[in-house]
């Protein structure tokens, strides 16, 4: 939830009975937490309930827990993820938990149907790419280091732009994605102060009836796939208000906060989720009380897992890490700099570091599709 919006054609009032050019406007509800929470009214050409099941053409690849491993500091190179076709069949689940599903994805093409994800909201990061959204609440373009939040059940596809590489981090979480409270005034507002203005986020800007010629809808509800068919184009949406809606987020326009000496990953919240907190990390300058250390220092994390992803290489606290990689540090074992890193002089005033990272509160747990993207020799790493 951001902020209340409205596009197109609006009725006075909601539950109206409506008509425009005579024919009959059919309003849709898409609600959270029942009726409790953020909600949008969509209007429609059509009956938006009458889709029909039709059996699955391809069915997604189940997620796979690997066998229980030595509690170790892991790191996996996502980047070598093979392609995937569409961005709703090559969604890869590396790390999960109850809350959270972590993965990554290297789409090479339009999606060929609707896609509607009634498991969580969704969460992608775009480390290489472009391309368009689409959704019943109209297009909204996104580009490399651009966060795309999808609400949950969410009927929209992916068109990446066409000749450039895709690689897009995947979040999908069970509880609401919403900004931190903290971050808003009583009138609900962002506040003046927030690390973000409500200026900062884009969402669809437009919104008209569209028929691409599709009439399939996929839905994905606890991990299995459900196929239907309607008889007329899904976006046939001619209005729409609420507060529940795709947007974007550049990672760049989170205003960094700095202080005279390290301050902890929480200040760099961006997302939060039940069971997970979204951190970005950009560019800003560092520390600067005199005898102020830079560089992170060794923390033992005991309530929560630690993931991190290397949006690019500019990292002076790691070494044999690289852009698109994926650090897993879990709660109980103690994590911090390559050998060398704190101990030694850190001249510069300025860190040009991009990153994602994340907070989690329940044990994460590798899928088999992690195990060949591993870098073995990560937790040897830290020895001196």
């Amino acid at each position: 939830m951001l902020e209340r919006r409205a596009l197109g054609h609006v009725p006075k009032k909601p539950h109206l009975r409506q008509r425009v050019d005579g024919a009959v406007i059919y309003e849709e509800c898409l609600t959270r937490s029942g009726f409790d929470g953020a909600f949008s009214i969509l209007y429609h050409q059509h009956r938006p309930h009458e889709a029909e099941p039709v059996p699955l053409e391809t069915t997604p690849h189940p997620v796979e827990l690997s066998p229980s491993r030595a509690l170790l500091r892991r790191h996996y190179r996502c980047l070598e993820l093979p392609h995937g076709a569409t961005s709703a069949s090559a969604r890869t689940a590396l790390l999960v938990n109850r809350d959270v599903t972590i993965g990554f994805l290297k789409p090479i093409a339009p999606d060929a149907h609707y896609f509607s994800n009634a498991d969580g909201d969704e969460l992608f990061f775009v480390q290489e790419g472009a391309g368009v959204l689409r959704s019943v609440f109209g297009d909204v373009a996104f580009e490399r280091g651009d966060y795309v939040c999808v609400p949950k059940g969410t009927l929209h596809r992916f068109l990446p732009a066409p000749g450039l590489t895709q690689a897009w981090l995947w979040l999908e979480f069970a509880g609401v994605l919403g900004l931190p409270p903290a971050y808003r005034n009583r009138s609900g507002q962002l506040r003046m102060d927030a690390p973000y203005s409500h200026r900062d986020f884009r969402a669809p800007a437009a919104v008209a009836p569209l028929d691409e010629g599709l009439r399939d809808l996929v839905v994905k509800r606890r991990g299995a796939w459900h196929r239907y068919r309607s008889a007329h184009s899904p976006l046939d949406v001619i209005g729409w208000d609420g507060a529940l809606y795709p947007f974007v987020l550049p990672i760049t326009s989170f205003s960094a906060r700095v202080g005279q000496v390290h301050l902890p990953p929480p200040v760099h919240a961006t997302f939060e989720a039940p069971g997970a907190l979204v951190c970005s990390f950009v560019p800003r300058p560092l520390d600067f009380h005199p005898d102020a250390n830079p560089i992170p220092y060794p923390h033992s994390s005991v309530d929560v897992d630690e993931v991190l992803f290397y949006a690019n290489a500019a990292f002076s606290s790691r070494r044999g890490v690289a852009a698109g990689s994926l650090s897993h540090h879990p709660a109980g074992i103690t994590h911090g700099p390559h050998p060398g890193a704190y101990e030694n002089p850190h001249p510069d005033k300025w860190t040009d570091e991009l990153a994602v990272m994340l907070d989690c509160s329940t044990p994460l747990d590798p899928t088999k599709a992690a195990l060949p993207l591993e870098d073995t020799a990560y937790h040897a790493s830290f020895r001196t």
